[in-house]
């Protein structure tokens, strides 16, 4: 959902999915009241293993799903995906494997929506802080943060 150029040549969408859902959803006038989803990932791929090499990307967009819980056949489940059981676990994992993936001074674009989940109990889950972000949203609920991986060594002296 966050794509502009999802077809850029040096772009790599992964997801665990890969299907067409159709849900109820009467908030976009179909007459029948439901909304169809195509999810298409380039890949599929699980965030807490990722199948690349240490240092592989300058810069990684982290979307993970950000429901406790929601219907079945609900179109917010079927657009963004639910948490499991383990979450915290799932989340620090996905997070370790950003930065594992990612090159010394790499870019992390972290997206997180805390209708159910606090941001804060999300971030104590990375050792990393973030440099800076920006909450979003009709309501505020969604942010947008940005992390730098450490390098090894500090060009600037203190």
């Amino acid at each position: 959902m966050m794509w502009f150029d999802r077809a850029h040549a040096d772009v790599v969408f992964g997801d665990q999915r890969s299907e067409t859902i159709t849900v109820s959803d009467r908030s976009h006038g179909r007459k029948d009241g439901t909304r169809t989803l195509e999810i298409r990932p380039d890949i599929q791929i699980d965030f807490r293993k990722l199948p690349f090499a240490d240092s592989t990307f300058r810069l990684v967009a982290f979307d993970p799903p950000h429901l406790v819980s929601a219907g079945p056949r609900s179109w917010l489940r079927a657009k963004y995906g639910m948490l499991g059981q383990n979450w915290r676990t799932d989340l620090s994992q996905g997070f370790s494997e950003c930065f594992r993936v990612l090159h010394p001074d790499g870019v992390l674009v972290f997206k997180w929506n805390e209708t159910h989940v606090k941001l804060s109990e999300v971030l104590s889950l990375t050792p990393h802080a973030p440099l800076f972000g920006h909450t979003s949203g009709n309501k505020g609920y969604t942010h947008w943060l940005v992390f730098m991986k450490p390098s090894t060594l500090n060009q600037f002296p203190q």
